[in-house]
């Protein structure tokens, strides 16, 4: 790419992310106004500072390695993956969308059936509220994991470094979204094409049988295609085990399994029934 498509590439992606700021505003507020679910004044308030804190403290260390990790590998093997040789146009981007988009729902189903990957993804689910904060919820481990996955796209699919960052801002958006608690109209046609709001609410019920289905972030079609799907209002929200009420305990959460909770729960005497 030449230096005035750099220079456009950057100004794009700059004024792409400050929409999703944006986005992101709004629908803060109009879930505070008319949320969906009402949630305890405390756990929200805890949910939101922690969310926060886990947004700041997570993008100061991987705001500079992500983007140039990125590039780095888009510089040295983008020109060899499978749309390479595709001329950059709409075809090549709606392609590399859903190819991405695709990627993303294996690496989300795989963070689900891995215990090693799960430890670091159940931050993410450990929310006891659900709002558009939850979708900065994540540990660092679990965000480094996955710029090695994405690098490994750029590489398989031969993708300018711009577009797929183009392509992670387009899916911030809906991970905004589909986090937010909200009544959306016409949800029920809405989630016919792509994730919306109940159905990410599904995938963050406190039963496991519950939340192990609808990995999508965008596209509806993967869960229907691969028999993830499911459409319910669960009962609880976030994970049975697992508490953190601030950031210190959320990091530190992957270092303690559920099995070692229960083990340790295990060894507890219990009262006579």
């Amino acid at each position: 790419m030449n230096a005035i498509g750099t220079e456009n590439g950057i100004l794009f992606n700059q004024g792409l992310f400050g929409l999703a700021i944006l986005a992101f505003v709004l629908l803060l507020a109009l879930e505070k106004k008319r949320p969906y679910r009402f949630f305890p004044p405390k756990v929200y308030k805890e949910s939101i500072v922690t969310n926060t804190m886990a947004f700041l403290v997570n993008n100061l260390i991987l705001a500079v390695l992500r983007a140039s990790s990125l590039f780095l590998v888009a510089q040295q093997f983008a020109g060899y993956g499978l749309l390479s040789s595709m001329p950059n146009g709409p075809l090549k981007w709606l392609l590399a969308f859903a190819c991405f988009d695709l990627a993303i729902y294996a690496w989300h189903y795989a963070s689900h059936q891995s215990e090693y990957l799960w430890r670091f993804h159940k931050i993410h689910h450990s929310d006891k509220s659900f709002n558009v904060s939850t979708g900065f919820r994540f540990h660092v481990f679990d965000l480094l994991l996955e710029i090695g996955y994405k690098c490994l796209f750029v590489v398989v699919f031969g993708v300018d470094a711009y577009l797929v960052l183009s392509i992670e801002i387009v899916e911030l958006f809906f991970i905004f979204f589909h986090h937010a608690n909200i009544r959306v109209p016409n949800e029920e046609a809405l989630s016919q094409f792509i994730i919306t709001p109940s159905l990410h609410r599904t995938h963050h019920s406190k039963l496991r049988s519950e939340h192990d289905s609808n990995y999508g972030i965008v596209l509806a079609l993967w869960d229907r295609m691969f028999g993830t799907r499911k459409e319910m209002v669960p009962a609880n929200i976030g994970l049975d085990l697992i508490e953190a009420e601030n950031f210190i305990q959320l990091f530190s959460l992957a270092f303690i399994t559920e099995r070692k909770i229960r083990q340790l729960l295990g060894w507890i005497p219990k009262g006579k029934k």
